[in-house]
C-alpha cells in the first residue's frame, strides 16, 4: 500500500500500540438522525461503562468508567473530564463531572473509579483517577469532554453539536446516545463495553455490548494486587488452557473476552517500549500447523519484569487487538491485564520456524465473498498471509535475506524471504500488479539496543539468522521483533546518474521534494540541490511536488512559496546548476490538502538559457485554463494555470498545473501533477480480501478531468506536444493510469521499462511506481528516452522518498 497523505514527519512509529488514523475521505450530506452522530473517536474512546458496583447481586464496589486509546500517541487528559447524565432527564437535571488527569497510554486503558454502593465483595484496580458519580445501574449517558464545565446538553442533537463533546455513551434507555439507540443490556451484574477492536461508528447500540464488568486500569491491571508484568500474584498451577487453544485455527481466538488461568509458556522476547509487554511461546505444540503457539502478553504501562528463557504461568482476559482498526488491519491475539508467576529462568527457546521459499507460499491471500477473511479457516500452505497469522507470536528465523526497503531512524527494515519473488533491478522486489504482492516480504524490528540494529540499502543481504517472535505492525504486515539480527553484506549500491544527453535535446523531470519550506535544515535544500544538478543533470523543465508555501505548516493563511522556491532555486546554483526561473499557482489555503498550514503545489523550475516559458495571464487558483486557436496556432488561454480547479475531483487535492514553454521556437505543453494520497485504503495484507482502495475513486476522477483536457489539446492540435508528469500517487496497472491513457491521448513511459525497473517508490518492502512522466503521440518512442533516476527510495539516508524521473526529447 502507498503511502498516506504527506506529512512533515511520515509516521507515527509502528512498534507503537497503534491505530492509523485513516484520512479524512469524503464530505458527508448530513442527515438528521435520532441519535448523536459526532465524528467517529480517533484519541481516546469510552471503553466501558458500569453502573450496578455496590449493588444487589453485584461483585465490585463501585462504579467505574474506563476509557481506551486507540490511537498511535498517549493522548493527554489534563484539562478533560468524564461527565453523567441521567438516562431520562428532568429539567432540572444537570450533568455530573469527574475532572481528568494525566494521559492514557497508546492502546492502552484508563480506569474511572466512580461511587460505592453498599454491597459488593471486590475493589476496583487502582484508579488512574476517581470521582463520586453515582452511576445508574440500567441507564444513563457518559461523556468524555474537553474542559471541566458540565454541559448544558439534554438531547441527542444538542450533545452532537457541541463541540467540547470527545466521545459519548448513552446506554439502557437514555434519551442521549450515539446513533440508532443506546447500548442495552446494562445491569447490576452486567457493564456495557466496546468489543476489542474499540470500533466506533457513532452508533453506540452497534458498538456496545452488555457482559461481565472487565475494569482494566493504566498499569494493565484487572484485579488489585498487580502482578501483571511478572512481579507477583499470578497462578502456582498450570490450568487446563493451552496457547494453541487461545490461537485456535482462525483469525480470531475462540476465548475472546474470556479469562483463561494459568496458561504455561517459555518468554521469548520482551518489549520494554512502545506496547510493553513479553511474548510467550509453549514448547509442547500440538499437531495442527493452523494453531499458533505463541502469543503477546500485553502489561500496559509497566514494564514487563520477565526475561526470555524464563518459564512462566499467566493468568488473563484474551482480546483481539487491532493495530489500525479504520485501515482493516489483522488483529494481535492477546493476553491483557495479565497476573504472571516466573516458574524457572534459564529454558531453552523453543526452536524457530524457519521462513524460507520452500514454505511460503505464493499466493497471498484467500478472498472472502462477505469481505472479512477472520472467520475462514487458515491454510497456512495455501496462502501466505495464513501462514503468517498460523505463525503469531512464535519465534520466527529468516537467514541470508535480501534487503528489501532501507532501514530507518526507528530501526526498522524489509526483508524478502521468498526468493521466487520477482527482484528489482538493483536488488529489491518489484510490485507488478494487484494479483502479485509479493508474499516474502516481512519487516525487521529491533527489540534489542538501537546501537545494534544494522544500517542497510536495499540491495544489502542481512547474513547469517534474524529472528524472533513474528508481531504484526499498526501500519499493516507481518514484523520479525528481532531478538538477534545478521550481519550486513553490502549490495554496493549506487545512487544513479542520468545520461547527459545532447545540447539539441529537450530535458524535462520531474522530483517530489517532500514538503520543502523554508523551515526545512540548509542541508534538506543542498541534497535536494545536488540531485539536480548531480543526478538529473539540471534538466531544462523541472517539475517539483510538495513544494509548501513560505512558512511551512504554520496555519495563518499564507499562500506564496517565493522564499521557498527561491531558497531552492539559490541552492541549485550553490551546487553548480543553473539560474533556474519558475512560475507556480497559489492554491487557496487550506483548499489542496496535504501537511495541514503547508499549501503545498506544483512549480515549474525552467532554465531560461534552454527554454522559454510562454506567460499568458488569467491563470489563478479557481479559474479553470482552456485551449483556444488550432493546429500550430494552439494555445493555452492561460499560462501557467490549472485544469478545472472546480470539479469535486480535486476536492483537498492538488489540481494540475500547466505551462505553455517553448523550445526551438516550437511550443511544449507541460503538465505537472500530484493526485491524491492512498491515505484509507485496506492494505495488502488486509483482512478485508480483497481489499479496498477507495482512494481509487478521486483519482480515477481526476485522470479522467485531465485526459478530457489533453484530449482537447490534441483535438485543436494533433501534433501537440503533451508531457505530463509528477507525483500520480498510483501504479502503472491502477484505473487512474488506465483512465489518464485512454484513447491514446498519451502513453505511459514506464511501460517501456524492463519490469524490473519500474519503480520510484518503496512502501512495505515493495518497489513501486508512483511518479510517472507521460507523452502525446507526437513524441514517439524513437524520439524519448526516460530514465527513473534512482537516488532516495532504495537508501537509508534520503533528501526525499520519491525517486526523480527525466525524459530526454529528441528535436
Amino acid at each position: 500500500m502507498p503511502r498516506p497523505i504527506s506529512t512533515r514527519r511520515r509516521s507515527p512509529r509502528l512498534l507503537l500500540r497503534a491505530a492509523l488514523p485513516a484520512a479524512v475521505t469524503a464530505s458527508l450530506v448530513l442527515v438528521p438522525l435520532p441519535g448523536a452522530l459526532a465524528a467517529p473517536s480517533t484519541g481516546a474512546v469510552i471503553a466501558e461503562v458500569y453502573g450496578g458496583g455496590g449493588n444487589s447481586g453485584a461483585t465490585l464496589k463501585n462504579d467505574f468508567i474506563e476509557l481506551a486509546n486507540p490511537s498511535a500517541a498517549a493522548f493527554g487528559l489534563a484539562g478533560y473530564s468524564v461527565q453523567y447524565l441521567p438516562g431520562n432527564p428532568s429539567a432540572t437535571s444537570k450533568w455530573g463531572v469527574t475532572p481528568l488527569g494525566g494521559s492514557v497510554a497508546p492502546g492502552g486503558r484508563y480506569l474511572v473509579a466512580e461511587a460505592p454502593g453498599a454491597g459488593g465483595t471486590v475493589d476496583l484496580p487502582a484508579a488512574d483517577a476517581a470521582g463520586n458519580l453515582a452511576l445508574s445501574a440500567t441507564t444513563g449517558t457518559i461523556a468524555l469532554v474537553t474542559g471541566t464545565d458540565a454541559l448544558t446538553c439534554k438531547t441527542a442533537a444538542d450533545c452532537a453539536a457541541d463541540p467540547r463533546v470527545v466521545d459519548l455513551v448513552g446506554f439502557g434507555t437514555a434519551v442521549v446516545h450515539e446513533g440508532s439507540a443506546a447500548a442495552p443490556g446494562a445491569s447490576n451484574t452486567a457493564s456495557v463495553a466496546r468489543a476489542a477492536s474499540l470500533a466506533d461508528t457513532d452508533d453506540n447500540a452497534a458498538d456496545l455490548r452488555a457482559g461481565a464488568p472487565t475494569p482494566v486500569n493504566g498499569k494493565g491491571e484487572s484485579t488489585p494486587g498487580g502482578g501483571g508484568d511478572g512481579s507477583g500474584g499470578g497462578p502456582t498451577e498450570p490450568g487446563t488452557v493451552r496457547i494453541h487453544d487461545i490461537q485456535g485455527a482462525t483469525r480470531l481466538s475462540p476465548l475472546a473476552g474470556k479469562t483463561v488461568v494459568g496458561v504455561p509458556g517459555t518468554v521469548t522476547g520482551v518489549r520494554t517500549y512502545g506496547s510493553k509487554g513479553f511474548w510467550m511461546q509453549d514448547p509442547n505444540a500440538d499437531a495442527d500447523p493452523a494453531t499458533s503457539e505463541g502469543v503477546f502478553v500485553f502489561t500496559g504501562s509497566a514494564a514487563p519484569a520477565v526475561k526470555v528463557g524464563d518459564a512462566v504461568l499467566v493468568t488473563a482476559k484474551v482480546s483481539e487487538y487491532y493495530p489500525n482498526s479504520s485501515g482493516g488491519s489483522q488483529s494481535v491475539t492477546e493476553l491483557t491485564g495479565p497476573k504472571v508467576t516466573v516458574v524457572s529462568s534459564g529454558n531453552p527457546v523453543p526452536a524457530p520456524v524457519v521462513l524460507d521459499g520452500t514454505n511460503i507460499p505464493a499466493a497471498y491471500a484467500p478472498e472472502a465473498a462477505g469481505g472479512s477473511i477472520e472467520s475462514l479457516p487458515l491454510r497456512p500452505g495455501t496462502y501466505a498471509l495464513d501462514l503468517y497469522e498460523s505463525l503469531e507470536g512464535m519465534d520466527v528465523q529468516v537467514a541470508d535475506v535480501p534487503v528489501t526497503q532501507a532501514s530507518n531512524e526507528y530501526h526498522e527494515l524489509w526483508v524478502d524471504a521468498r526468493e521466487q519473488d520477482p527482484r528489482s533491478s538493483r536488488g529489491g522486489v518489484v510490485y507488478l500488479g494487484y494479483d502479485r504482492p509479493n508474499s516474502g516480504r516481512l519487516m525487521v524490528q529491533s527489540l534489542g539496543a538501537a546501537a545494534d540494529f544494522p544500517v542497510a540499502d536495499v540491495g544489502d543481504r542481512l547474513t547469517g539468522a534474524t529472528g524472533g517472535p513474528l508481531d504484526y505492525t499498526s501500519f499493516g504486515g507481518y514484523s520479525v521483533a528481532a531478538t538477534r539480527v545478521g550481519g550486513v553484506e553490502s549490495g554496493g549500491l549506487q545512487r544513479e546518474v542520468t545520461a547527459s544527453g545532447l545540447p539539441s535535446e529537450l530535458k524535462i523531470g520531474t522530483y517530489n521534494v517532500e514538503n520543502l519550506d523554508p523551515g526545512d535544515p540548509d542541508t534538506k535544500f543542498a541534497e535536494l540541490a545536488a540531485g539536480v544538478v548531480t543526478n538529473l543533470r539540471s534538466p531544462d523543465i523541472l517539475a517539483l511536488e510538495e513544494i509548501q508555501d513560505d512558512n511551512g505548516p504554520v496555519n495563518d493563511g499564507t499562500v506564496s512559496s517565493d522564499a521557498t522556491v527561491a531558497e531552492f532555486v539559490e541552492a541549485i546554483k550553490a551546487a553548480g546548476g543553473p539560474a533556474y526561473d519558475w512560475r507556480s499557482v497559489d492554491p487557496v489555503d487550506g483548499k489542496d490538502g496535504g501537511e495541514p498550514g503547508g499549501n503545498i503545489r506544483q512549480v515549474f523550475l525552467f532554465n531560461p538559457a534552454r527554454v522559454s516559458f510562454t506567460d499568458i495571464p488569467g491563470g489563478d487558483a479557481t479559474t479553470p485554463v482552456d485551449v483556444t486557436g488550432t493546429g500550430n496556432r494552439t494555445s493555452l488561454t492561460a499560462s501557467p494555470g490549472r485544469i478545472d480547479p472546480g470539479n469535486e475531483a480535486w476536492k483537498s487535492s492538488r489540481k494540475p498545473l500547466v505551462g505553455q514553454f517553448s523550445f526551438h521556437n516550437k511550443p511544449v505543453f507541460v503538465i505537472a501533477n500530484h493526485f491524491n494520497s492512498k491515505g484509507g485504503d485496506q492494505g495488502l495484507d488486509s483482512r478485508f480480501q480483497a481489499p479496498t482502495r477507495s482512494s481509487e475513486i478521486q483519482r480515477a476522477k481526476q485522470a479522467a478531468a485531465e485526459q478530457a483536457f489533453v484530449a482537447k489539446l490534441l483535438a485543436a492540435d494533433p501534433r501537440a506536444r503533451v508531457v505530463s508528469l509528477g507525483d500520480f500517487n498510483d501504479y502503472q496497472f491502477s484505473p487512474a493510469l488506465q483512465t489518464l491513457t485512454q484513447d491514446g491521448v498519451l502513453r505511459d513511459l514506464v511501460d517501456e521499462l524492463p519490469e524490473a525497473e519500474r519503480y520510484s517508490y518503496v512502501y512495505q518492502g515493495n518497489s513501486q511506481v508512483l511518479d510517472h512522466i507521460l507523452v502525446s503521440p507526437a513524441l514517439k518512442p524513437q524520439h524519448t528516452h526516460y530514465d527513473v533516476v534512482h537516488i532516495n527510495s532504495e537508501f537509508a539516508t534520503q533528501a526525499s522518498d520519491h525517486d526523480p524521473q527525466v525524459v530526454r526529447i529528441k528535436p
